[in-house]
């Protein structure tokens, strides 16, 4: 997308305050020798594993080798052996079978997955049959079409398998039926309220949602059928075909635990072996190195091509370029898939640049929790692309409608983190003529007469499905490292971790006080930013910020966040360290003159104030928050924003986190530190609601409703998010609209809709609230060493 996309930004009183970014630091975690000496390398591969749930040396070795991972088996899919003995007889038996498929990647890699084993199954058989496929064209919309199915029917097909497609194709499957065809759908799409009448409904959405094959995405359910098949007729399993199950869960964003990371980590294998004429091409023509193919080129470089065809040309022709055997033939595919994506980026600009003229024209578009606009003959295949641009920008979800002259308004959702579209559809089916997808994405079609209604709807029901929870996750940061760390040795000890992607994020380092010293907009439209950033020991670093042109750069020092990559440029490894957000200077991790700082522990003393009395006044400094200073006696409470250099600090209230003890630290940088962590007054879901809501009605009285966040955390002895999610929660509780004033500060106001789901803000709150009850009861009962003091 180009620069268009930096116009029209949204006024912050319409955005949930949740959206400001915070950072969550690494939370301190034990990490057994065991696992240290199971995983090897650098310590930072161990601790992100422990930190992501991985705890013991088989789970590590699970993990990040698929030959140590065992597989689950397809018979615990439902249907899947009726499915496998109806489509075992039917190619035994010479009968004529189709697949129907779908246009994305997901549906084309299926698609080409099936023909591909059924073709071999029949000819291993003896009976060798063409293998009949089906593509609906985007314009068409997804599912069986009974024009299309009337057509093999009228073939003599006599099985019909689906893949990506058909759990709520009840009319098509009927009609199927009716003409003496069954229907084998094999699909991973939300389950309706009934399942249609096939023969078998092969749908890991069927399972709990703990199994290992729940997350599949459409190849991966095909995959799965094509081996339960090879076992049938026993033949070897089809693991040439796992390159298409890699590229399909990639592109399809699916999530990257269990079986479907053991899939993916495989089908790169394959992959990187280039065996496939068609991919082969497609990776010529990207430009790419196939032994060095990583799933980031699959989502940005091959599978945009293929998606391509599905948006503006014929995806069938995507299906026939992953099964030909001829090299010209792929090429000149490959060649239309390239030619197409570049219109593919036009249009959407130009569609983008619409649908952000209608925002300007009308604002209020952003009062509703979703965002909907439309436009007449906005082309199909590219909504997708544009609600997407318009969910991350705005920050909610939206959906992009193109108006047709039948009166009949067609388009596409994106969601966002914390809601779930389908789901929320639903809460508006009586509006719409069809609708059909996932929690992130969806399509639908409904008469524009409800145009409007549809929109207050949606709002409502975004509302109601809203997820405080996931929508506010934060920024975790994996590492704190210095320049000078930062190397083409450190990238390879990080990509052990990889594939990344949904489930499997990728890990994100920082560096703290940094300034940027150069700064140069590259890209075909300059929509991206290459910077120079320089530390305080004068080391440089290149910075490559995708999509950064329009954004502020940081003012004097700032803390940056970011992924490290191995990039190949003209057949040279080069390190590139890639923006991911960027903070002023908070000093909150960098924990300075650590070697010869002296630890007292005093957390099992019985009377720490007589303790605390027995220090001279001098050069002493009591760090106590959360209504503990009465407890103090002539000794004064300082709170983490008043700190300043001394030799002694008492550590009195336990922190609520390892982020403000290092601030703490930072700030009065001391020679020793004695530990005593006691409990804050504050702990406690009630006495933090009466606490919280005392200093925000004061704020409501004399300030006009404009509460100072780190001024209240520090006061409450809490984060600051979870300040600013206490703030949510009673306005959401109130009835007052909460209005951003900058990254410290918001205002309460009466008047106007609330925007804010209350039972999603409590549930969020009750979270944050017990993150830092863990982290408090660890730091008041591990050893003092695993503290991070000194």
């Amino acid at each position: 997308m180009g620069g268009y996309w930096a116009e029209a930004l949204p006024r912050l009183d319409r955005l949930p305050i949740g959206d400001m970014t915070h950072w969550i630091d690494p939370q301190p975690v034990p990490v057994s020798k065991t696992l240290r000496d199971a995983v090897g390398g650098h310590p930072l591969v161990a601790a992100t594993l422990a930190r992501r749930g991985i705890m013991t040396p088989a789970a590590a070795l699970a993990f990040l080798d698929p030959t140590h991972y065992a597989p689950a088996s397809g018979a615990a899919l439902p249907d899947l052996d009726r499915a496998v003995e109806r489509i075992w007889h039917a190619l035994t038996a010479g009968e004529s079978v189709a697949v129907w498929g779908d246009f994305d990647v997901d549906g084309q890699t299926s698609t080409a997955l099936l023909v591909e084993a059924l073709g071999e199954i029949s000819i291993q058989a003896g009976q060798a049959q063409p293998i009949r496929y089906r593509v609906p064209k985007r314009d068409q919309g997804h599912g069986i079409h009974l024009s299309g199915l009337d057509e093999l029917l009228d073939q003599g097909v006599t099985l019909l398998v689906t893949c990506d497609t058909g759990v709520d194709a009840f009319g098509a499957i009927q009609h199927a039926v009716a003409r003496g065809c069954d229907v084998i759908v094999t699909d991973h799409h939300d389950l309706p309220d009934s399942l249609p009448p096939a023969l078998a409904v092969v749908n890991p959405k069927r399972l709990s949602e703990g199994h290992p094959l729940w997350g599949l995405p459409g190849v991966g359910v095909a995959y799965k059928l094509a081996e339960r098949l090879f076992e049938r007729a026993g033949f070897a399993k089809p693991e040439m075909a796992l390159d298409l199950v890699g590229l399909g869960i990639v592109a399809d964003v699916a999530t990257q635990t269990a079986d479907v990371r053991y899939l993916l980590q495989r089908g790169l294998e394959v992959l990187r072996a280039a065996d496939r004429v068609g991919l082969r091409a497609l990776v010529e023509q990207a430009e790419l190195r196939a032994d060095g193919l990583t799933e980031e080129h699959i989502g940005y470089q091959l599978a945009p091509r293929l998606n391509a065809l599905g948006r503006l040309g014929d995806a069938n022709r995507g299906v026939e370029l992953l099964l030909t055997e001829d090299v010209s033939q792929a090429r000149i595919l490959a060649a239309e898939m390239d030619g197409l994506n570049y219109e593919r980026r036009l249009i959407a600009e130009q569609i983008g640049q619409a649908a952000l003229s209608q925002i300007e024209r009308e604002p209020s578009l952003l009062d509703y929790r979703a965002l909907v606009v439309a436009g007449h003959g906005w082309h199909l295949g590219i909504l997708g692309l544009v609600a997407g641009r318009l969910a991350q920008r705005f920050k909610r979800p939206a959906v992009v409608l193109s108006l047709a002259q039948s009166g009949v308004a067609r388009g596409s959702a994106r969601s966002v983190s914390g809601c779930d579209i389908h789901l929320a559809l639903k809460g508006t089916a009586n509006l719409l003529l069809r609708f059909g997808g996932h929690p992130g994405a969806a399509g639908l079609s409904l008469d524009q007469s409800n145009l409007e209604a549809f929109r207050k709807a949606l709002s409502r029901s975004v509302v109601a499905v809203w997820d405080s929870v996931a929508a506010s996750p934060g920024l975790q940061v994996d590492g704190y490292v210095s320049l000078d760390q930062l190397s083409l040795e450190l990238v390879s000890e990080l990509e052990r971790l990889a594939p990344f992607g949904p489930g499997n994020p990728p890990v994100q380092l920082a560096t703290c006080n940094l300034r940027v010293v150069g700064d140069v907009a590259i890209g075909r439209e300059e929509e991206h930013r290459r910077l120079t950033v320089v530390d305080e020991r004068g080391t440089q670093q290149t910075v490559l910020w995708w999509q950064g042109a329009d954004q502020p750069l940081p003012e004097g020092r700032f803390d940056l966040a970011y992924v490290l990559r191995a990039r190949d440029y003209r057949g040279e490894t080069q390190l590139q360290v890639e923006w991911v957000d960027g903070r002023p200077q908070q000093q909150a991790t960098e924990v300075a003159s650590t070697a010869a700082r002296k630890v007292v522990d005093w957390r099992a003393e019985a009377d720490p104030a007589r303790a605390l009395n027995s220090l001279p006044e001098g050069g002493v400094t009591v760090w106590a928050e959360g209504g503990q200073s009465n407890i103090l006696g002539k000794r004064v409470a300082t709170d983490r924003w008043s700190l300043s250099p001394t030799t002694t600090i008492v550590i009195w209230s336990a922190p609520p986190g390892p982020a403000e003890l290092a601030h703490a630290l930072q700030a009065a940088n001391p020679a020793t530190v004695y530990v005593v962590a006691a409990e804050p007054a504050t702990t406690g879901w009630r006495i933090f609601v009466e606490r919280l809501t005392g200093l925000v009605k004061h704020d409501l009285r004399t300030r006009g409703g404009r509460v100072n966040i780190q001024r209240l955390a520090a006061t409450l002895g809490h984060r600051e998010v979870t300040a600013r999610v206490g703030v949510e929660w009673l306005a959401a509780r109130w009835q007052l609209r909460l209005i951003e004033i900058d990254q410290d500060s918001v205002t309460l106001l009466e008047g106007g809709e609330p925007s804010l789901d209350f039972q999603g803000v409590e549930s969020r709150l009750r979270h944050l609230l017990d993150e830092t009850a863990a982290y408090r009861r660890h730091f008041r009962t591990a050893p003092v060493e695993m503290l991070g003091i000194g």
